[in-house]
């Protein structure tokens, strides 16, 4: 069955092809050819164009031909995606700005990880000129291929470590993302950036806390009401559409890099009325899809999906889930993610899933398994949470496959909340998983 983005493809006239790749999938009057990490130097199309004289492109050498010098970055372990769309939003409220003012609109644009709730895309093209929201992956090195008049950086933890070898070697790559930013550009520091970053920066550098700042006026149930106070400038408080205390950092560093840059050069907005703006844009952001996205509730169940996979990613999803859903048990359905990454972690795993009340544990989804070195699966965390006192099964017994490992999930009684954390292919359990648990016979 086809995916839901190889339906949008195709629905927009494009010819997608599935199956293994031969050389007659390589379309005779394509000018250039690009590929994604995944895709090895001995691929068939590969070798077609290669034959045929036609350039090939990785996708990281793609995006930085694509963005040119447009390109605002976010960059960081956590928080790209729903960081990067927050800028585009705020990027949206200072075209809002400029049309009060009569100015026209600058059409920014975004290319982001993750659908956005509201445009369900992750694509925006932007007007000629116009700056674009990238989010920038440290993964390939991915991230020093751009050009950026302006970055972020989120946060910086272990992570991909199995590319990088060290974490010397993960901080080097991000000092490296940062010097390319522009001289006469803005680096964002959020609360999770090493101040080191400061000093690999070629341009001015706001830190929170230091050159701005974000104000906590208040929470519901998750969500919560920030101002951001920059150099001269402070927004009108806002209420974040998307849960969690992590969404604060991401919102506050999205509204400073958007105001920053105006200040540059010689606009005619006043700071003060681009952070209004900037602000109010951040707050219209709806969410991403795959980042606490709501199922649905069934038969008591409130179901929520997050792509987290990284140990932080887990625990504050978890506190997020206790704000949202004040005093329902917390339950957890967790696909691990590569199964280096498994043993890498294990321990920091155990700690962040010890905020569940149950976790139902599927097989380890295995993307990258040519890097894999040391393995850990299903087992040995449900062992390592049981060891620490938490009620925890891999789901279906020793069948730790999607399908069995729902069937583990069906014994819930009573109202409860559901997490489905994972970011490999555990968002298709959704239909089966809703269409499970509305078919249970009430307790």
């Amino acid at each position: 069955m086809p995916s839901a983005f190889v339906t949008a493809l195709e629905s927009n006239g494009l010819k997608v092809l599935s199956g293994d790749s031969t050389p007659n999938h390589f379309p005779g009057d394509a000018q250039t050819l690009i590929r994604s990490a995944a895709v090895p130097n001995t691929d068939p199309q590969m070798l077609a164009a290669e034959a045929a004289g036609i350039p090939v492109m990785s996708y990281k050498h793609g995006l930085g031909a694509l963005t040119a010098n447009d390109a605002l970055a976010v960059a960081g372990t956590h928080g790209k995606t729903s960081t990067t769309w927050m800028l585009f939003e705020a990027l949206g409220g200072l075209d809002q700005a400029r049309s009060e003012v009569g100015l026209p609109m600058q059409g920014a644009g975004a290319l982001v990880g993750g659908l956005h709730q509201g445009l369900n895309c992750n694509v925006v093209v932007p007007k000629e000129g116009a700056p674009i929201a990238v989010e920038a992956c440290e993964y390939d090195r991915t991230f020093l291929e751009l050009s950026p008049r302006g970055g972020i950086v989120t946060n910086l933890e272990p992570d991909h470590l199995d590319y990088y070898g060290s974490m010397q070697a993960l901080e080097d790559a991000f000092a490296r993302f940062v010097d390319r930013i522009h001289p006469e550009g803005l680096l964002v520091l959020s609360s999770g950036a090493p101040e080191f970053l400061r000093d690999a920066a070629p341009c001015e550098v706001w830190s929170r806390g230091r050159e701005y700042d974000v104000e906590l006026h208040g929470e519901d149930r998750g969500h919560f009401l920030i101002r951001v106070v920059g150099p001269g400038w402070a927004s009108g408080v806002v209420r974040l559409q998307v849960p969690g205390e992590f969404n604060v950092d991401n919102a506050g560093a999205a509204v400073a890099l958007a105001v920053g840059l105006n200040a540059r050069g010689d606009s005619p907005l006043d700071p003060q009325m681009v952070a209004e703006h900037a602000a109010r844009g951040v707050a219209r952001y709806q969410g991403t899809k795959r980042r606490f996205e709501h199922w649905g509730e069934v038969k008591g169940v409130k179901v929520v999906h997050d792509y987290a996979h990284h140990p932080t990613e887990v625990r504050v999803t978890l506190e997020a889930a206790r704000r949202v859903f004040p005093g329902l048990p917390l339950h957890v359905f967790f696909q691990p993610h590569q199964a280096s990454r498994t043993q890498r972690f294990l321990a920091d795993f155990i700690e962040s899933l010890r905020g569940a009340d149950r976790v139902v544990v599927a097989d380890v989804y295995g993307a990258r398994h040519s890097i894999d070195g040391r393995v850990a699966g299903a087992e040995d965390l449900v062992a390592g949470l049981r060891r620490a006192g938490l009620d925890a099964e891999a789901g279906g017994g020793l069948k730790t496959s999607l399908e069995a490992s729902v069937q583990g999930l069906l014994d819930i009684q009573g109202p409860v909340a559901l997490l489905v954390l994972g970011a490999g292919d555990i968002d298709s359990t959704h239909d089966d998983l809703t269409n499970q648990l509305a078919l249970r016979r009430d307790s």
